[in-house]
């Protein structure tokens, strides 16, 4: 049987920006940002201060947690910051995607839109090319990711995908389980292949 994870250092969180989540996932998401600080983790997110990812960051910064906020240019101005946090400004989405990968051993995916889906959708396919195998951990409350599930499970049955894709992340319903899940995957999952920087 494979080792568990034993090095998680910077938890990046994908989530949404948008404020009309319901309460009980802004809950959630200010639990978690609880949860990383606890844990001597550092938070990586992508450095607005809306949304759950506003909620999860000001949780953090709260507790005594470190945090990096990476963000590009254009957003400063309609996504004001974690106040406390490092921030990173760069100079475009892709940049931020890339700084933000960088910069994580582990991602938690927490309930989000199209931005966060885009993410989401970049992370697994650099999976999928063998160009990293660093853990992956939903987050689905209510079943909030069984869509995407779905269309991945009917990738996999068209054979569009292989049979072993589905083992890339493990899906949580509790906040407290996200850390654990992403500990108990392999070791190998805290390879990174430099290469990643080239689809830049």
């Amino acid at each position: 049987m494979p080792e568990p994870s034993a090095r998680l250092e910077s938890i990046c969180v994908y989530c949404g920006s948008s404020e009309g989540a319901p309460t009980a996932w802004r809950a959630a998401a200010t639990d978690l940002g609880r949860i990383l600080a606890n844990q001597g983790l550092r938070l990586v997110y992508g450095g607005g201060g809306v949304g759950l990812m506003g909620e999860c960051a000001r949780s953090a910064r709260a507790a005594g947690g470190s945090v990096l906020g990476v963000i590009p240019a254009f957003l400063v101005p309609r996504e004001a910051g974690s106040a406390g946090a490092d921030t990173m400004v760069v100079k475009s989405m892709h940049e931020r995607k890339l700084m933000m990968f960088e910069q994580a051993d582990g991602f938690a995916i927490l309930p989000g839109a199209i931005g966060t889906l885009e993410e989401v959708v970049e992370l697994l396919s650099w999976r999928r090319l063998a160009l990293h195998a660093k853990p992956i951990v939903f987050f689905n409350p209510d079943g909030f990711w069984d869509p995407l599930f779905d269309l991945f499970g009917a990738f996999i049955e068209q054979r569009m995908l292989p049979g072993e894709f589905d083992q890339c992340w493990r899906a949580v319903t509790e906040v407290r389980d996200i850390l654990p899940a992403l500990r108990a995957m392999p070791s190998s999952a805290m390879r990174t292949i430099p290469v990643i920087a080239t689809l830049i």
